[in-house]
């Protein structure tokens, strides 16, 4: 007689933190992955370029793994794509078309387009996996064709639903589909709901993409000079509003950044947007008065080498801030951004620009649900048990606490974290014991080979620096050739801290005349020991210290 059927949701990604978005649906019929995101490092995570989730059980699982699919196309969710499919060969990816076009980018610039299939799915039609059906549910958010996953299972139906807000006026027109979830529930509800949290302890309803139409139109009607717009490159509705609005105060759009132009275009191919065939950018500027343009650029997030970067620290070379200009931040700012941003900010004001962002006037909204729009959704789902995602740790606490508010028991209302799965049974779920979910550092081509260890070093690096101590000894006798020289990076300015440096040399004479000269492991370790010492003392710094003994 053959077991029950259970299946085990494993989150990799995005339960405890904003980003890194990934789960394990995995049952012995097949397994499914839904998301596979990316995160940008911590100001701990130093040198880090991406961070994407454990692959370890992806390839414990790779035999039975039936797909990839996606609920929309932000980095969080997709932008690890690539780097799954070096480590997993032939796996077919399910989305939007949108979302699809997006990753298809993304693999043809690493040359791998031909590691994955691509599958366009929609919301008239269902997706069959082994044992699981999956439907997708329009949801909105700030970006196009984004779906919540519905999946009916032998275990009971389950709904992930993606990035989603309910927006009564969507940009779109499309909107979340809050009837389709409810025929999908039918008047038994779902067995298990996975909700967005990012916005749980926001009280009533996020603002509509109408609003900020409304001071797009304001803006453009009081502004005199240019103006200049920036906003995430992915968010294409709110690309289309300025390129609407520009149109009717007779404004050309100047586009820079790579990213802008690339979307721009795939959205007009894929999506039949209404941007023109041909638009100007910063590399052919029109000969138009600056009080007749719209400069729309990347770098909402303050990133160093972005158009926006260069313009208003003046190394743009066909743009700069004049007096006047108008500059409009439609964007939030991601954690850890926001030094960045609030140092670009205040570089527009010390220039003569008239600024806008989100502390003044909504010239952007959340694409995330607030708490009235959380309990609509939960009342048309219906769950029997909900599971928070996407989201800190505070914001998964707040988002159970709604639920229970809304009428889940409390014993089915449960805060999971990466690395903690749970099975559901016919007739039960259980907690499975915690598994390692470390996620994987990217550095350059390097993928995972950055742990722990060598953050700490670039840390203490950071902090103390570094002193190399340089010396070359005979290695018949032990007699001193070169040195010891004694270099400082990032510890002390030489010049200034030359007795410091020359005690330093001197200890490191004495360390010779005591230590055995033949074991030059045992007596590097002296030398660092008695350095790290003598600075701590001398100057209370304790920098990386690298002595480097030859032997001639």
């Amino acid at each position: 007689m053959a077991a029950p059927f259970q299946m085990t949701i494993t989150p990799l990604g995005g339960l405890g933190e904003i980003g890194l978005n990934c789960q394990l649906w995995d049952s012995p019929e097949g397994a499914v992955l839904i998301d596979c995101g990316l995160m940008f490092p911590d100001e701990l995570q130093m040198g880090i370029d991406l961070v994407i989730p454990p692959m370890e059980p992806i390839l414990a699982c790779k035999d039975r793994l039936l797909g990839v699919i996606l609920t929309h196309g932000h980095e969080d969710h997709i932008g690890a794509v690539p780097w799954l499919a070096t480590f997993v060969k032939g796996l077919t990816v399910y989305g939007s078309p949108f979302t699809l076009e997006l990753v298809a980018h993304k693999l043809r610039e690493r040359a791998l387009q031909d590691s994955m299939a691509l599958q366009a799915v929609s919301a008239s039609h269902d997706l069959q996996l082994g044992p699981y059906t999956f439907r997708f549910i329009p949801v909105s958010h700030s970006i196009p064709q984004c779906f919540a996953v519905a999946a009916a299972t032998p275990v009971g139906k389950i709904v992930h639903t993606g990035d989603f807000k309910i927006d009564p006026h969507p940009a779109d027109g499309v909107g979340t589909d809050l009837a389709a979830l409810r025929k999908f529930a039918g008047r038994a509800g779902v067995r298990m709901l996975m909700c967005d949290s990012t916005n749980a302890e926001e009280e009533g309803h996020t603002l509509s993409e109408t609003v900020v139409a409304q001071n797009f139109e304001t803006i453009f009607s009081e502004a005199k000079g240019r103006i200049i717009i920036t906003t995430f490159s992915s968010h294409i509705e709110r690309i289309q509003q300025i390129f609407d609005t520009a149109e009717r105060f007779g404004r050309a759009v100047i586009v820079s950044g790579r990213s802008l132009i690339g979307n721009i275009e795939r959205a007009r191919d894929v999506l039949n947007m209404r941007f023109p065939q041909e638009f100007y950018t910063d590399q052919y500027l029109p000969d138009i008065p600056p009080e007749k343009t719209v400069v729309l650029v990347t770098g909402s997030q303050g990133e160093p080498l972005s158009a926006l970067a260069r313009i208003v620290m003046g190394e743009h070379r066909q743009l700069k801030i004049q007096p006047g200009d108008t500059m409009i931040m439609s964007s939030r700012v991601i954690p850890g951004n926001a030094q960045a941003v609030n140092r670009l900010v205040n570089q527009m004001y010390r220039m003569g620009a008239n600024v806008y962002h989100d502390d003044q006037h909504p010239v952007h909204v959340s694409g995330h649900a607030r708490r009235d729009e959380i309990r609509a959704l939960i009342a048309a789902a219906n769950p029997r048990f909900f599971v928070p995602v996407h989201g800190e740790y505070r914001h998964l606490v707040c988002n159970r606490a709604l639920a229970v508010e809304c009428g889940v028991t409390p014993e089915r209302a449960l805060i999971l974290e990466d690395g903690m799965p749970l099975t559901l049974m016919q007739r039960s779920v259980r907690l499975e014991e915690k598994i390692a979910a470390e996620p994987i550092l990217v550095d350059g081509k390097g993928v995972g080979d950055v742990g722990g260890l060598v953050l700490r070093e670039r840390q203490l690096m950071a902090n103390d620096g570094v002193v190399v101590m340089v010396l070359v000894r005979n290695a018949e006798n032990g007699e001193i050739r070169y040195g010891p020289e004694i270099r400082s990076k990032g510890f002390v300015f030489e010049q200034e801290y030359q007795h410091i440096l020359d005690d330093a040399r001197c200890l490191v004479l004495e360390v010779l005349e005591t230590e055995p000269l033949h074991d030059i492991p045992h007596l590097s370790e002296k030398i660092r020991s008695a350095m790290r010492a003598f600075f701590r003392k001398a100057v209370g710094r304790d920098p990386v210290v690298v002595p480097v003994i030859a032997e001639l």
